[in-house]
């Protein structure tokens, strides 16, 4: 199947997603087409069943912002009849279903029907959709999808709550790619370039936006470190990185705390993790929580959104209230403190990561392909 795919090409969840979905189509044999502004950053290889197009947006001095929505469903009506697409799957609500519609309603005028799924991943509905500016876009856009999908139960249920929606909505884990950690490319786990042989490694990653709680994360830290020996890896960049590093020389830690900024080695920072923080307000699954699994490494987390799906309370690390930075701070400690604990919170951490391996969640994605595709033959043959 010829499959276009859009995304944002962001070091964010989605965009991961879009990416690893898309390698992995191809490896089965599809036909798969990125269509975005930019290269996705983990698509780090185009081979002759995988295609990157570039959107451009022309600037003008008549516009204030950038009309991206509009070069984008341009894009990809070009792109749907010169490679011949069958199948389109947009990841986030707005912009990309929006501009897919177009695509869909400029493509029938010339008699060519493009069924599209449309994934929800979360920022889209619970905080830019539902702001009014955008609420009935978004409302429309999903509606007008031949197929909706959600990373989580906990989305799919929030989006039925915030929106009048007439779509059945599927919903299709994140997933992780278990052979990739099976058989590293690399064999030193670097661990002393980070830390003392005595000191645990705690580890964040993310955006750094106020979403992601931060300075809760230092908190966490500051009061793990006041009990045992330990460092935090900072991983990522946004708007609160600056009040972190802030936050950190007015606790005195300034010397234990490592801000690295984005990274593609993100598993080279796992391998060496005793410990992944996640305190956030709001996370529809909570992707960075398994990629920390799947390294054997436990999660202390929030029970916001999606997140209570991948992380097991009292299995793979403890969940705690929002903001409940001693309890937390608490429990962390319950898995730090003793060599043998640790053990067993990362033997089950990687255990129940595997449940999302991608080799069970891909064929859900397929199986809606070919609904979607039956669609298109029949509307075709009308």
């Amino acid at each position: 199947m010829k499959i276009a795919i859009v995304c944002y090409p962001t070091f964010g969840g989605s965009g991961v997603v879009a990416t690893e979905l898309g390698i992995a189509l191809a490896d089965r044999g599809h036909e798969v087409h990125f269509v975005t502004y930019r290269q996705p950053v983990r698509l780090d290889l185009l081979s002759q069943r995988i295609h990157f197009h570039e959107v451009h947006v022309p600037e003008y001095p008549l516009f204030h912002y950038q009309p991206y929505e509009l070069a984008l469903s341009s894009k990809l009506v070009d792109t749907v009849k010169l490679f011949g697409i069958e199948l389109l799957h947009v990841h986030y609500a707005i912009p990309h279903a929006y501009a897919g519609y177009m695509a869909k309603k400029m493509l029938e005028e010339e008699g060519i029907y493009l069924p599209m799924i449309t994934t929800l991943h979360g920022t889209d509905i619970t905080l830019v959709g539902k702001h009014p500016f955008y609420k009935t876009a978004v409302n429309f856009s999903i509606n007008q999808s031949d197929v909706v999908t959600s990373v989580s139960e906990n989305l799919k249920q929030r989006t039925l709550e915030f929106f009048d929606i007439t779509k059945e909505i599927e919903v299709v884990p994140n997933f992780i790619d278990i052979s990739k950690y099976e058989n590293p490319s690399y064999t030193e786990c670097q661990r002393s370039s980070m830390a003392k042989d005595d000191e645990r490694i705690i580890t964040h990653i993310s955006n750094f936006r106020p979403v992601k709680h931060i300075p809760d994360v230092i908190h966490i830290f500051y009061k793990i470190q006041k009990e045992i020996p330990a460092k935090l890896v900072m991983v990522g960049e946004g708007p609160e990185k600056e009040n972190a590093e802030f936050l950190c020389e007015q606790l005195g830690i300034t010397d234990k705390v490592h801000f690295l900024g984005n990274s593609n080695e993100i598993d080279r920072i796992l391998c060496f993790s005793d410990l992944f923080l996640l305190p956030s307000k709001a996370e529809s699954f909570g992707l960075a929580a398994l990629e920390a699994m799947v390294n054997r490494v436990p999660v202390i987390s929030s029970n916001a959104g999606g997140i209570p799906e991948v992380n097991i309370h009292g299995v793979t690390g403890y969940l705690s209230d929002v903001g409940d930075v001693d309890e937390m701070a608490s429990n962390a400690l319950k898995i730090l403190k003793d060599d043998e604990t640790l053990e067993k919170f990362k033997d089950n951490a990687a255990r129940v990561a595997k449940k999302f391996d991608i080799l069970n969640v891909l064929p859900l994605y397929e199986a809606i392909y070919l609904k979607a595709y039956k669609t298109r033959l029949d509307a075709t043959l009308k």
